[in-house]
């Protein structure tokens, strides 16, 4: 059960809308995932994940991955959709939009040529006019070769874990197939 009221819930759940599904998304030690874009696709994708992480795939097909017994991090492939990366102002932009009932304080902003992080805290708005507990999230985008990972934490997330999870997005990599 969380601790978190419906509305915060589905904080990182709401610029998923950006993010696809991983398919074949596989655990490979407790501090490297890999995935494998699919079956036919002989590289792998490696998430550093920080110590005492685990990984796991979730029904929806994503990439998910936290300290015991609860995800904090979310990944989402977009095979070939590299060039179409969005910039940390876009990841603001969709939250800012998808989160109306939410007061957004910005963290941080970054961009790179192949990175954009939004570090954000969230606060819902109460009817009274009030807001409630405030919580971190991040939403990222990390282009590798033509494809695109997605990244957002996860609810329940704590600040550490929010900043571990944006370090695992960052470090996204690819490893070549196997000649």
């Amino acid at each position: 059960m969380s601790v978190f009221p419906s509305s915060v819930r589905g904080v990182a759940f709401v610029t998923l809308a950006l993010l696809a599904g991983c398919r074949g998304c596989q655990e490979d030690t407790p501090s490297s995932s890999s995935l494998a874009e699919d079956a036919g696709l002989r590289s792998g994708v490696k998430v550093p994940l920080p110590p005492g992480w685990s990984a796991q795939v979730a029904t929806d097909g994503s990439f998910q991955a936290g300290p015991p017994g609860r995800p904090a991090l979310r990944v989402d492939l977009k095979p070939g959709q590299g060039g179409q990366m969005p910039s940390s102002e876009k990841l603001a932009d969709t939250v800012r939009e998808q989160m109306k009932n939410f007061t957004l304080s910005l963290d941080q902003e970054e961009d790179t040529t192949s990175f954009s992080l939004l570090r954000v805290t969230l606060a819902p708005s109460l009817a009274d006019g009030g807001l409630g507990a405030e919580v971190p999230a991040f939403f990222g985008a990390r282009r590798v070769g033509d494809d695109l990972f997605l990244c957002a934490s996860l609810p329940g997330a704590s600040s550490e874990e929010v900043r571990l999870a944006t370090e695992a997005c960052r470090t996204i990599q690819v490893q070549a197939a196997p000649r």
